[in-house]
C-alpha cells in the first residue's frame, strides 16, 4: 500500500503506559499526526513509501519534563529547545521567570511546532513579601514578584492571564490568605495553581485551599511531622520577625532550623493522613527526585551525564565543573543521607496512596544538564519504587492530562501527535534504555541519529 505525503515506521514494538507493550506494529504518520497504526503483518508496504525499519527498536511516547526553567540562566536558554528534543523530550513546563523572557521561548516554540518542545508556562513565581527569587544574587535571578496586598495578587494574575499563561506558580512567602485567593481566581479562570506550600501554612490547608500541584515536596515534610503544628507556629513566628530579612535568607533560615527536625520527628500516621488529604483533593506531585537527591546521589559527576556539560556554554561548563568537584571531595552529611532515604520513602508512599505524580527536574539548577536530567528522574521514580511502565507515565501521560490535553498527546494512538521516540532497548527492562535514542519524532518530523548528533555538535562546537 502507498500513503501518499506520510512516512510509515514499520515492525516496531510500542509502549505507552496505557496500552503497554506491542510488537511488530506499523505505524503511518502524516500531518504532523499518528494517521494509523497496524500489526506489521496486516499490512504490505509499498516500497515507495518512505519507511523507517523498526526491527529490534521500541517506541514510546515523547518525553515531558514538567518542571524547567528557561529564565534560572539566561546564557543558556537558547541551546535548551535543542538539549530537550536531542533526550527525547517533546514537551516541557516551565515552572517560573519572568513572564516576557519565558514567554520568548513559548511564541518560538508555538511557530516551529514540528522542530521545537511544547512549551507551557506559569510566569513570575507568585510570592509574599520579602520574596525569594528577587534578582539579589546569582542563586536567586529576579524569578518572582513580591505581592504585598490581596489587591496585589488580583492585579498579577490578570495580567498573567492576558499574557497568555498556562497555570500558575505560588511560593513560600505567602499569607493563607493570598494563597487562598491565587487558588480561588485560578480556578474561576481555569489556570492550575501548582507551588510550594507556603510557609505560613500546613500541606492539608494548602491541599484544602485549592493548590493543584506540588513541587519537590516542598515543606512537606514539616506537615508529616509528630510536632507539626509546634512547627507551624514556629514558622508564622520567624515570617512575623524576620519581615525585614531578604526573602532568600529568611526561607533558608527557617528550612535549616526545621527541616531536618521535622524527618527526626516523621510520625508514619500523621504522614498518611496528609497523603490521604492529597489523594482525595487530587493535589498531584512533582518530587524532582534528581534535585532532592543530588547532594547524596551526585548524579552529575557520572561520566555519562558529564559529558553533558560539552554542549554547555563554556562559562557554564567550567563553573559546574568547578562546583561538582567541590562537592564531590566533600562528606556527605548523616543529614543528607537521611533526607535522601525519606524523599524515596515518601515518593514510594504517595504512589502507593494513589497520589499523581509528574517527572519534573528543576534544569538547570544544581548542575542538571536540560533533557539529560530528565532520564535520572525516571530512574529514580523507579528506585522510588515505581515500575518502569509507571514512571514512563509519569513523563507522558500524566502531563498530558494535567493540561487536558490526553486526547492530543501521551500515548501512542491514531489520531494524536506524532510526538515519539525511537530507543534502541527496551526501557521496561532497564528504565535506563531511555537515554538509548535512535530518533525522536516532534509533531510529524522526524530527527533520526544523525540529526540528533548534528545538533549536539554544533553546541558542542559553539
Amino acid at each position: 500500500m502507498k500513503f501518499e505525503d506520510a512516512f510509515c515506521i514499520e515492525n516496531i514494538t510500542t509502549i505507552d503506559a496505557d496500552n503497554g507493550l506491542k510488537p511488530n506494529q506499523t505505524l503511518i504518520i502524516k500531518e504532523g499526526k499518528i494517521h494509523q497504526i497496524t500489526p506489521s503483518q496486516e499490512l504490505q508496504l509499498s516500497k515507495e513509501n518512505t519507511i523507517i525499519d523498526g526491527t529490534g527498536k521500541f517506541l514510546i511516547p515523547g518525553l515531558w519534563d514538567a518542571h524547567v526553567h528557561f529564565a534560572y540562566m539566561e546564557e543558556l536558554a537558547p541551546r535548551m529547545f535543542d538539549l530537550f528534543l536531542a533526550y527525547g523530550i517533546t514537551s516541557v513546563r516551565d515552572t517560573g521567570g519572568e513572564i516576557g523572557f519565558v514567554n520568548t521561548w513559548k511564541q518560538k516554540s508555538l511557530a516551529n511546532p514540528t522542530s521545537t518542545p511544547r512549551v507551557m508556562i506559569a510566569g513570575p513565581l507568585l510570592d509574599g513579601t520579602p520574596n525569594v527569587y528577587d534578582g539579589s544574587d546569582p542563586g536567586h535571578p529576579a524569578l518572582s514578584v513580591g505581592l504585598n496586598t490581596l489587591e496585589d495578587v488580583k492585579e498579577q494574575i490578570n495580567k498573567l492571564e492576558i499574557q497568555g499563561v498556562d497555570f500558575l506558580k505560588a511560593y513560600e512567602m505567602l499569607s493563607p490568605e493570598q494563597f487562598a485567593l491565587i487558588a480561588k481566581l485560578g480556578k474561576e479562570k481555569g489556570l492550575k495553581v501548582t507551588g510550594h506550600v507556603p510557609l505560613s501554612m500546613d500541606v492539608i490547608s494548602a491541599s484544602n485551599a485549592g493548590l493543584n500541584s506540588m513541587e519537590h515536596l516542598r515543606n512537606l515534610e514539616l506537615s508529616c511531622a509528630s510536632n507539626a503544628e509546634e512547627l507551624l507556629q514556629q514558622r508564622q513566628e520567624s515570617l512575623r520577625s524576620g519581615k525585614d530579612m531578604k526573602g532568600a535568607a529568611l526561607r533558608s533560615k527557617i528550612h535549616q532550623d526545621q527541616r531536618e527536625i521535622a524527618i527526626d520527628n516523621y510520625d508514619e500516621n500523621k504522614a498518611q493522613e496528609v497523603l490521604n488529604v492529597l489523594a482525595a483533593n487530587d493535589t498531584w506531585q512533582i518530587p524532582t527526585l534528581t534535585l532532592n537527591t543530588a547532594s547524596t546521589k551526585l548524579p552529575f559527576a557520572e561520566m555519562d551525564f558529564k559529558e553533558s556539560f560539552k554542549f554547555l556554554p563554556k562559562t557554564v561548563e567550567d563553573d559546574w565543573n568547578q562546583g561538582i568537584d567541590k562537592l564531590s571531595n566533600r562528606d556527605i552529611s548523616a543529614a543528607n543521607i537521611k533526607r535522601t532515604e525519606w524523599t524515596l520513602n515518601i515518593t514510594e508512599k504517595m504512589h502507593k496512596s494513589g497520589i499523581n505524580i509528574m517527572a519534573g527536574t528543576d534544569c538547570p539548577i544544581f548542575y542538571l544538564t536540560p533533557g539529560r536530567s530528565l532520564h535520572q528522574e525516571l530512574v529514580l521514580l523507579v528506585e522510588a519504587g515505581l515500575t518502569p511502565l509507571e514512571a514512563l507515565r509519569t513523563a507522558t501521560l500524566n502531563p498530558a492530562k494535567y493540561f487536558n490535553l490526553e486526547d492530543e498527546l501521551g500515548t501512542i494512538e491514531e489520531g494524536k501527535w506524532a510526538d515519539l521516540v525511537i530507543l534502541n532497548a527496551n526501557p521496561l527492562e532497564d528504565i535506563k534504555n531511555t537515554t538509548r535514542i535512535d530518533g525522536v519524532i516532534k509533531q510529524g518530523n522526524y530527527f533520526d541519529s544523525h540529526k540528533l548528533d548534528q545538533k549536539l555538535k554544533r553546541l558542542d562546537e559553539e
